[in-house]
């Protein structure tokens, strides 16, 4: 008989008191035990509605049918069948608002535990399996990856699996994209990013760090080298500001300065060559994962006194429900319905203050969310010596202001059709280069559809 606790089973935890000191993970994962118990709560539905909300689509039911008998190394073979990076999706990945948010147990209680259970079988084979796939027979066709992150990782993965020789040519020292510099080691730690790109490695994926396309070399000069198809996953890198006064004061970063200088630079070590400021009291501007990941960083800083800043309310808040909760246990303090006008200095430049006005809910914008309206005279100062902006992010314009018939919306990001193939003839797309900022799982299925589309494209020229 089914498990049928309304409840998950509890995810172990370090303690809110003693991890605000560390970047030690936060999460410590499930047993054996309790991975087997929380399985049990599957229904094994015949429609399979979670695998509808998955955007690589894993047999999810098959998986966690495997891990109730306890053939964890079964439930990873079919894990992989669809996902590329299993132990990062079952970390970052929004359960909550895709897989779990179609499974049946949700109706009357909580949803099975999917991504924990994901984590736990991924965890499971790295520790047990100790080896890679093998490298496949190469068909001879050449494909190029511009952008180490969790689109272009997927899509050289499937590729190589097809027998495509891969190169991907990453701009930073080494790959990961978002997976290394923008998500702390407490969320997800870079030994297992290090392990799932050697994984894809050992299926023939070559990578090329330190590489920036548009600047080294051209898209042109790819395709001058052999290249029958290119695709773009860089991301989207370059960040968004207020434009209010006070911006440009030392002490404002932006959060992919804040966040590249922490988890990829190792700022928060003592013999760090590339040191952060010290900061007293800090604000974090926004609402979304990225502004509780840069947070919950400052408070690990040392930080005093960490704010988040947000224009509308807790309901309307777009982080992931389980990292607020992980904010508010590790005392990061919350400012909802109010919005930045002016950050203030002291006679030095340096942020002294960050001047914010109240808001209230009016009526429902095109996002759906009530738009948040500004109640006049309301105006107060926050203390702070350093201001972290996290409103979002763009694709960054050196590739398209480069490389002829590569269009872009007014947004900055790439046009596609319906076979992730860009306005220039072979050159693909996906991922936040396409969409924005995203989700990880989201721009993986991006990576996935357009390796199968390049090789339909590929084979079909044959």
């Amino acid at each position: 008989m089914p498990n049928m606790s309304l409840k998950k089973v509890a995810m172990p935890l370090q303690d809110g008191e003693v991890r605000r000191n560390n970047f030690d993970e936060v999460a410590l994962g499930y047993t054996k035990e309790m991975a087997m118990e929380e399985a049990e709560r599957c229904l094994n539905c015949k429609h399979s509605p979670c695998i509808s909300g998955c955007p690589v689509a894993v047999n999810i039911p098959a998986f966690i049918n495997e891990v109730k008998q306890g053939n964890f190394e079964a439930a990873y073979k079919i894990i992989r069948e669809t996902s590329s990076l299993p132990a990062v999706c079952g970390r970052v990945c929004p359960q909550e608002s895709q897989c779990e948010k179609h499974c049946v147990r949700g109706v009357k209680g909580e949803a099975v535990g999917i991504g924990r259970l994901e984590r736990f079988v991924a965890d499971w084979a790295r520790e047990n399996l100790n080896e890679y796939n093998q490298c496949t027979v190469s068909n001879h066709h050449k494909v190029a990856v511009i952008g180490g992150g969790p689109a272009g990782l997927t899509c050289a993965g499937d590729l190589a699996k097809k027998g495509y020789e891969v190169t991907v040519y990453e701009a930073l020292h080494v790959a990961g994209g978002v997976l290394v510099y923008g998500i702390p080691e407490f969320r997800l730690p870079k030994s297992i990013v290090n392990y799932e790109i050697e994984g894809l490695k050992q299926v023939g994926v070559k990578i090329e760090t330190n590489m920036v396309i548009g600047k080294i070399l051209t898209i042109d000069e790819l395709f001058e080298a052999g290249y029958e198809a290119i695709f773009i996953g860089s991301g989207a890198g370059l960040p968004n500001f207020m434009n209010i006064p006070g911006e440009n004061l030392k002490g404002v970063y932006s959060a992919n300065e804040f966040l590249t200088r922490v988890n990829l630079m190792k700022a928060y070590q003592a013999d760090s060559e590339t040191p952060i400021q010290h900061a007293r009291r800090c604000v974090v501007v926004g609402g979304g994962n990225v502004a509780m990941d840069a947070a919950r960083c400052a408070k690990r800083l040392g930080v005093e006194n960490v704010t988040i800043v947000y224009r509308r309310s807790m309901e309307e808040l777009p982080a992931r429900r389980e990292e607020v909760e992980h904010a508010q246990e590790e005392g990061i303090e919350f400012q909802l319905l109010c919005n930045p006008v002016r950050v203030h200095s002291d006679e030095y430049g340096n942020v002294s203050g960050v001047e914010c006005i109240r808001m209230e809910l009016g009526d429902a914008d095109s996002s759906g969310r009530r738009r948040p309206v500004e109640i006049k005279d309301s105006n107060f100062i926050i203390e702070a010596d350093c201001m972290i902006m996290a409103i979002g992010t763009s694709p960054n314009p050196l590739l398209r202001s480069t490389t002829e018939h590569l269009e872009a919306n007014k947004r900055g990001c790439l046009i596609v059709d319906e076979d992730s193939m860009t306005t220039r003839e072979n050159v693909y797309a996906g991922g936040d280069a396409v969409t924005g900022a995203a989700t990880v799982i989201l721009a993986m299925g991006a990576g996935k559809k357009a390796a199968e589309a390049i090789d339909n494209k590929i084979k079909g020229n044959a």
